[in-house]
């Protein structure tokens, strides 16, 4: 009589899921067995989370006979809680009273239902509950359907503005069922061993140098650690991270894409699929494209990373640290990172926004157990206040510079950013040339290319995915120091961070210092300086350089020009560090907007009520989702056959098929969006005026948009009304 089902597709009874359950529950604990949950109260809700489903219409739904009065399974398992045996064990009522809420809401679902019905629900299983019987459950199994209302009421929750100890005794609890209940359901491991990476450091067979060392001597502190480009920072993480469970976060995809490749071709080399994983929006597409040198089943491998099942994974800020919001199941991160070790890089990108969730978010994680080292180049001196302001406890910051190493000499050029003396330097080098906005960097690339034609390239965010991935591996390519050519790239700050490549000159309008100095580590990236200037800034002159008050702050790019007029000539890593921390103080940026909008972020986050916000809404927040994503029309009609193709197979249905054709078709459909998607490019949403946008549809779930706007070398381009069209973008 165990034949309940628990899933239909396939079918899995509820013991043989819940057996599912509690050997990833096992090897979670073998694996990390100082979690700081308690293990005894995590092995009884895996064992008791999915009872209710044994209840008659439940159990005709999975047969296809669906009930609009079912109440969800969760909130019936918890008639099948003894209450009595855990009290008898110590349990206080509020770890009982948490035990009840991770069973009931381990699906995150509205209450549409009333007591009476969800009590009555409960007695009508007693006939179902007499017919089951589990082996592991080491006696009778207990059944209450009206236990007191002590331990649960509906929407009871327990709430971070309680007792925080009660508080994390639950997110760990409920988050650790839950991830313990995704990774049976999909049918993977919970986790996969963190025991390769010392040894794959210690393969490199590398001297490490004062930076390293430092790293690895404090693998069990939180740290912020400031290092220029090309000391090894990527290394240095990894040795902080050692056999642990560890997260690198990068604000770019590309330098995602670019670390994980680094990672995975020259360090962690063997059995890849089980060890690193790359997560952001695009993460099935960059697997697809690696498919030739990936081992097994994309699929699967996709479902792991997102699943947080890897050792280590490279990933974007959202993919993490959206917990803050502490939305309806939040919890499986948070409970994740209390045993993991994070490391953010790349501070200075993220906006003031950004720059509030992740404080915010870095606190949480200290509470909770996790550790996190800051490495980057550059660090804004208000993060540290504020990180102590939340009372976040850390070493450092500790500054690593290579004092006898010059790589840049920087000249300031007075005026508006313009060709001539590009057009002066070229002399068949490798420049960059790095503008604020899109608008600016077509106006240049266009200048420059009347002359110079095939020589000059243009990369910006309004591409469409294919030629913008395109563009990404060429001037990866184009920029590696071996690469004996010439030509000009002209590009915006899409190519700010991480990404390892090597200009002889560049070419920039004044952003502000963070960015500049990110900027002039793509030029002499690993080379001592042998020329008079090889970075040139335009600071506007009595004029704004592009994009500032939009997509540059005008107080920081005012305070940045004021002390550019101390830099003429060689710059060492340690002034720009002295600089940095001249103009990101608390007392220099108090009374600016960055500043204020970082306080008013944090505020507005720590304003709302646990569970309040929807997940969807988070999202939006994290990912500043104003944008449209379309396909300009005439690049549909340029590829009309090739898109139609992949729609054709978004169309075709399930019905009729048999269980291996169905997985066959997942796959098909799973691979179509990918391709499907390299023909769209995300636009900011006020861009794209509802006149000019044709919505059509391609099932009953998935739509697209037409952009009727020309697209050409350049990308995107708006109308001739629209005059300002990509000044505000890059």
């Amino acid at each position: 009589m165990n034949q309940y089902l628990a899933k239909s597709d396939p079918k899995e009874t509820i013991v043989e899921h819940t057996d599912n359950l509690l050997a990833n529950l096992n090897l979670l604990k073998s694996l990390y067995p100082n979690i700081k949950v308690d293990w005894y109260l995590l092995n009884e809700v895996c064992l008791l989370h999915d009872l209710g489903k044994m209840n008659v219409l439940f159990q005709r739904k999975l047969n296809g006979k669906r009930s609009r009065n079912e109440i969800p399974h969760g909130f019936l398992s918890l008639a099948f809680i003894n209450y009595e045996k855990l009290e008898s064990k110590g349990y206080s009522e509020e770890q009982i009273k948490a035990a009840y809420q991770a069973v009931a809401y381990h699906h995150e679902r509205p209450i549409t239902f009333d007591e009476d019905d969800w009590r009555n629900a409960m007695i009508d299983m007693e006939e179902e509950v007499e017919d089951f019987h589990y082996a592991e459950l080491d006696e009778p199994l207990f059944f209450e359907p009206d236990f007191s209302d002590a331990f649960f009421c509906l929407n009871d929750r327990t709430y971070s503005n309680k007792v925080y100890d009660i508080f994390i005794f639950y997110v760990m609890l409920k988050g650790l069922l839950n991830r313990i209940d995704y990774a049976a359901s999909a049918h993977v491991s919970i986790e996969h061993p963190s025991n390769f990476l010392n040894q794959a450091m210690k393969k490199l067979g590398y001297t490490w140098n004062d930076l390293q060392n430092y790293m690895k001597s404090e693998k069990d502190h939180n740290v912020i650690v400031i290092a220029p480009t090309g000391m090894g920072k990527t290394e240095a993480g990894l040795l902080w991270i050692g056999d642990n469970k560890g997260f690198f976060t990068l604000p770019l995809k590309a330098a995602i894409n670019a670390i994980y490749d680094r990672i995975t071709d020259s360090i962690v080399k063997e059995n890849k699929e089980n060890r690193v994983g790359l997560l952001h929006s695009e993460t099935y597409g960059q697997y697809l494209n690696r498919k030739e040198e990936l081992e097994g089943d994309i699929e699967e491998y996709v479902t792991k990373t997102k699943q947080l099942s890897l050792p280590l994974t490279i990933c974007t800020l959202d993919q993490l640290f959206d917990f803050v919001y502490r939305y309806p199941g939040f919890e499986p991160k948070l409970a994740t990172l209390s045993y993991s070790k994070v490391i953010i890089d790349e501070i200075q990108m993220y906006s003031p926004d950004l720059l509030a969730y992740l404080i915010l978010g870095l606190s949480t994680l200290s509470k909770f157990g996790g550790k996190f080292a800051i490495l980057t180049a550059t660090l804004p001196g208000v993060i540290v206040d504020l990180l102590k302001q939340q009372e976040v406890e850390f070493k450092g910051p500790k500054t690593f510079v290579e004092d006898a190493r010059i790589r840049h000499s920087l000249k300031v050029i007075h005026e508006e950013i313009n060709v001539n003396l590009v057009k002066q330097k070229y002399h068949n080098n490798k420049i960059l040339v790095i503008c604020n906005t899109v608008k600016q960097a077509k106006k240049i690339y266009e200048t420059l290319s009347e002359d110079y034609g095939d020589e000059v390239h243009l990369l910006h965010s309004q591409f469409i995915k294919r030629d913008r991935k395109y563009k990404e591996v060429e001037i990866f390519k184009f920029g590696q120091k071996s690469n004996q050519v010439h030509g000009i790239w002209v590009t915006t700050q899409v190519v700010e961070a991480s990404l390892d490549i090597d200009f002889d000159l560049l070419f920039t309008e004044l952003s502000d210092l963070n960015g500049l100095f990110q900027r002039m580590g793509r030029c002499y990236r690993k080379r001592d300086l042998d020329v008079d200037y090889n970075c040139y800034v335009f600071d506007g002159g009595n004029r704004l350089c592009s994009g500032v008050g939009h997509v540059v702050d005008k107080d920081i790019f005012y305070l940045s020009k004021d002390l550019m007029k101390t830099i003429d000539g060689q710059v060492t890593e340690k002034y720009k560090i002295e600089l940095i921390n001249q103009l990101y103080s608390t007392e220099t940026l108090e009374n600016t907007d960055y500043y204020k909008t970082i306080l008013s972020t944090i505020q507005y986050v720590q304003s709302y009520n646990d569970y309040e916000m929807p997940k969807e809404k988070v999202r939006e927040l994290f990912r500043n989702i104003n944008s449209r994503t379309v396909i300009p029309e005439s690049v549909f009609q340029e590829n009309q056959a090739e898109i139609q193709s992949y729609i054709d197979i978004l169309r075709k249905s399930q019905k009729e098929l048999n269980k291996i054709e169905k997985e066959h078709l997942r796959k098909e459909k799973a691979e179509a969006r990918i391709k499907f998607a390299d023909f769209t490019v995300d636009l900011p949403g006020y861009l794209v005026k509802p006149q000019f946008v044709e919505s059509m549809k391609i099932n009953d779930f998935e739509w697209y948009e037409l952009f009727d706007c020309i697209y050409d070398e350049n990308g995107v381009t708006g109308r001739k009304s629209d005059t300002n069209f990509d000044d505000f973008t890059f």
